[in-house]
C-alpha cells in the first residue's frame, strides 16, 4: 500500500542521513506473518488491536536502545556466531528467492524443483534467463549487474506475457505468475491511498485477551523483532566490508535506534512493524557503502506511491534472481568460521541450517545461542557473558512460547 511505501521511505532516508549506513527498512514480511495469522488470525484481534501490538513493542525496543541493553547483547555475541549468522541469511534469503520464483515449491517431498521435480512453464524460465544473465555479469564483473538481471529479465516476462496472456498462479495453473503480472497497466500512475494510517488501537488487546497474554505476544514479536535486525545488521555490514574488528557495524547504536523507530511508526500508520531488511545486500553487492544509497532507496519509495503500476510490472520470478546472487556472496563469508573447532563449529552450523530450513532468521539465531550456550555448559564454561545467558534462556522460552500460551 501506499502508507507502506511512505514508511518505508522516510524511515529508510533517516537511516541514510542519521546512521550513513546502506540500510533499508521496509516491512518485515516475518513480522507481518506473525501478525496476520498469530494475532489477527489467531487470537482473533482486530487490524488496529494487532497494529497496536507492534506500537507496545517497538516501544520496549527502543527503551532498551536507549539503555543500552540492545547493542550490548550485539557485543556480548561471539564473533564466530556473527559470521554465522551472516552465513545463514544468506542461505535463508537464496530460498527465499527460489521460493518465490516457483523454482522451489513444496510436493510429494517436503520441498522439491518446481512441479513434480522438473522446471515448467514460462514464469521459471524468466527466472533461469535473469540468473543466467546476473552471473554473467558478475563473472565479468561488471557494475549494476544484479539490476540489469532484472530489468532484462522483466523485459523478457513482459514480451513473452504480451503472446501468451499467462494468468496468475493458482492450484489449477501452478506454472502462473507469482506475486505480479508482467504487463502494461491502464496508467502507469496512480494517486496514493493513505487509508490506513492512524489505525491503531492499544488499549483494546488487553480486554480482549488479559494483560499476561498480551505480554507473552509482544515477547515473543519483540525477540524476533530484536534479532531480525541484529542478523541483517550484521549481513549487510559484512558485505559491505565495513565491520569492526568485534564485527560491529559503525554507529551501531544510531542504526538500532532508527530501526526501533520504524517499527512505532509502521504500527502507528496500520502497516505492521517497519524494520531493516537482509535485501539491502543486494545494493551493497553493487557498490553501496554510505548512508547516500539508503536515502536515494528511501526516495524511490517515496515515488513508488505515485507508480506502483509500474513496479508491478516486475515479476517476482525476476526480481527473486536478486536474492540468489546475493545469497551467494553471504556464502562466501563461510570460510571466516574455524570448522576444526566443534565448540565454535557446531553452534555455526546450527544458525546456518536452522535460518532456511526454519524459514526465519529469528529460529536460525535462536538455535545458535542456544547451542552455543550448551556447549559451554558441557565443557564447564560457565563464565560467559551474563548477556549471553539471559537471551539464550529467552530464546529457550521463545521456542516453546506455544506450548506456554496453551497452558494459559
Amino acid at each position: 500500500s501506499a502508507a507502506t511505501a511512505l514508511v518505508a521511505g522516510i524511515m529508510t532516508i533517516l537511516m541514510g542521513a542519521v546512521a550513513n549506513f546502506p540500510l533499508a527498512l521496509a516491512a518485515g514480511m516475518g513480522i507481518n506473518a506473525m501478525v496476520a495469522f498469530s494475532l489477527v488470525l489467531g487470537s482473533g484481534m482486530t487490524w488496529p488491536e494487532a497494529m497496536g501490538i507492534i506500537v507496545l513493542e517497538g516501544i520496549i525496543i527502543l527503551i532498551l536502545v536507549l539503555v543500552g541493553f540492545r547493542e550490548a547483547v550485539f557485543k556480548a555475541v561471539p564473533n564466530s556466531l556473527k559470521m554465522s549468522i551472516s552465513v545463514g541469511i544468506g542461505l535463508f534469503i537464496a530460498l527465499v528467492g527460489m521460493v518465490n520464483a516457483g523454482i522451489i515449491r513444496p510436493g510429494g517431498t517436503p520441498v522439491q524443483l518446481g512441479i513434480n521435480g522438473s522446471l515448467s512453464g514460462w514464469p521459471a524460465l524468466i527466472f533461469v534467463f535473469g540468473l543466467f544473465v546476473t552471473i554473467a555479469l558478475f563473472v565479468r564483473k561488471v557494475s549494476g549487474s544484479i539490476l540489469i538481471g532484472i530489468l532484462s529479465s522483466t523485459v523478457l516476462a513482459i514480451i513473452i506475457q504480451y503472446f501468451v496472456h499467462l494468468p496468475a498462479k493458482s492450484d489449477k495453473n501452478p506454472t502462473g505468475w507469482g506475486l505480479n503480472i508482467p504487463e502494461f497497466k491502464d496508467s502507469i500512475v496512480q494517486l496514493p491511498d493513505f487509508s490506513t494510517l492512524g489505525q491503531i488501537d492499544i488499549i483494546s488487546p488487553f480486554t480482549r485477551i488479559g494483560i499476561l497474554a498480551v505480554v507473552l505476544i509482544v515477547f515473543s514479536v519483540m525477540l524476533a523483532d530484536f534479532f531480525d535486525t541484529m542478523g541483517t545488521m550484521v549481513a549487510v555490514g559484512a558485505e559491505a566490508n565495513l565491520l569492526d574488528e568485534n564485527n560491529a557495524p559503525p554507529k551501531t547504536t544510531r542504526i538500532l535506534i532508527i530501526d526501533s523507530l520504524a517499527a512505532i511508526v509502521g504500527g502507528a500508520s496500520g502497516t505492521s512493524s517497519a524494520t531493516s531488511y537482509v535485501e539491502s545486500t543486494a545494493g551493497v553487492a553493487d557498490g553501496a557503502r554510505t548512508g547516500l544509497a539508503s536515502v536515494v532507496t528511501g526516495i524511490l519509495f517515496l515515488l513508488s506511491m505515485f507508480f506502483a503500476p509500474l513496479v508491478e510490472m516486475i515479476p517476482s520470478e525476476a526480481a527473486s534472481t536478486a536474492l540468489v546472487a546475493v545469497g551467494f556472496l553471504m556464502m562466501t563469508q563461510i570460510c571466516e568460521i574455524d570448522w576444526k573447532d566443534w565448540e565454535i563449529a557446531i553452534p555455526a552450523f546450527m544458525t546456518i541450517a536452522m535460518m532456511p530450513f526454519a524459514y526465519s532468521i529469528t529460529v536460525g539465531i535462536g538455535a545458535g545461542f542456544v547451542s552455543y550456550m550448551l556447549i559451554q555448559i558441557v565443557k564447564g564454561k560457565f563464565k560467559q557473558h551474563y548477556l549471553m545467558w539471559i537471551t539464550s534462556i529467552l530464546f529457550v522460552l521463545y521456542f516453546v512460547m506455544g506450548p506456554i500460551q496453551h497452558l494459559l
